[in-house]
């Protein structure tokens, strides 16, 4: 019989170890079962967390050789074909604190979700008596964001979390924004958007981490995106990542090219690029990277790029 090798990380409150343990293969099986049948069969201190097996309740998500996984409804066989392996090392989420073993605390992230109010604030266009009516169209609209079943995947994935688990918000908070703000019943959109924006907003690292692992496979980039035109859009345009984004679409529009010389100063500043870029650019153009006498001419074909800004224009009024 086959067998496969499962080391997981345990935690007993003061001190983490690996403990490895030797498991028969079995073909057909899920990572849940797995750690079942370990618990069960040869060790039951190990704890771990799970309740529905049918990916509803997201209680059960687990990193897996470095990566994020809904145990419940992971296909054991999947993952041994993309690692190659039939060595596996379980550890609890990241960028959670642990109670034990692979069980993580989630107090403080639902208390980092209040930030964002995620309720409805009702509109006027509804009461107590008749109620808040919603076409189908405008619920397909809320549809995907209101699949996220808190497993806390996107979050062990985020890079920027990594580094930054004070001022940015994880992104299934992001998407529980996302879902009030497009809701046709709500009637104070900025409420739930101004907090987000407040938080670091404009910091996603574009690793597409959060996307490429949701079980749910809700867009969470796609609403990132939204947030941040939906941040300018209500006149919050004096910030970084507002000047950085307005950069680069300026110079493509009167160039067709950026302007990678200029793109620090239009961001942060003159004052503040010649404090914290100068170092940084002149190792740069030291290496041969950047060319600060370079000033980019207009391409060819310009008239066609700015065909497509005025596309963009029409599609979006």
């Amino acid at each position: 019989m086959e067998m496969m090798t499962v080391k997981i990380k345990r935690f007993d409150g003061r001190n983490s170890y690996y403990q490895k343990y030797e498991v028969p293969y079995e073909k057909g099986k899920t990572i849940l079962w797995l750690l079942t049948t370990i618990r069960e069969e040869q060790d039951p201190t190990l704890n771990f967390t799970s309740a529905c097996r049918h990916a509803i309740c997201g209680s059960c998500a687990v990193q897996i050789n470095g990566n994020a996984f809904l145990a419940c409804n992971t296909p054991l066989d999947d993952v041994l074909e993309t690692y190659k392996t039939m060595n596996l090392t379980f550890e609890p989420l990241k960028n959670f604190e642990v109670i034990k073993d692979l069980v993580i605390v989630w107090e403080p992230k639902m208390e980092k979700m209040t930030k964002v109010k995620p309720w409805i604030i009702p509109g006027e266009e509804g009461s107590k008596e008749i109620g808040f009516l919603q076409s189908e169209e405008d619920f397909q609209q809320i549809a995907a964001p209101t699949d996220c079943i808190l497993c806390g995947v996107c979050a062990s994935e985020c890079n920027q979390l990594a580094v930054n688990q004070d001022g940015y918000l994880e992104p299934f908070i992001l998407n529980k924004a996302y879902r009030y703000i497009v809701d046709t019943r709500d009637g104070a959109p900025e409420q739930h958007l101004k907090p987000v924006l407040e938080n670091d907003l404009w910091k996603c690292l574009h690793c597409m981490q959060c996307v490429s692992q949701c079980p749910k496979t809700i867009p969470l980039t796609d609403q990132i995106a939204f947030l941040r035109s939906a941040t300018m859009a209500m006149g919050e345009l004096d910030n970084q990542g507002a000047k950085h984004a307005y950069a680069f679409h300026d110079d493509v529009k009167n160039k067709g090219r950026l302007n990678e010389t200029m793109l620090p100063i239009k961001t942060d500043g003159l004052v503040q690029t010649a404090l914290t870029k100068i170092p940084f650019a002149l190792r740069m153009v030291k290496k041969g990277k950047i060319n600060p006498l370079h000033m980019p001419k207009q391409i060819s074909g310009i008239q066609e790029v700015r065909k497509l800004y005025e596309y963009a224009e029409e599609v979006k009024s």
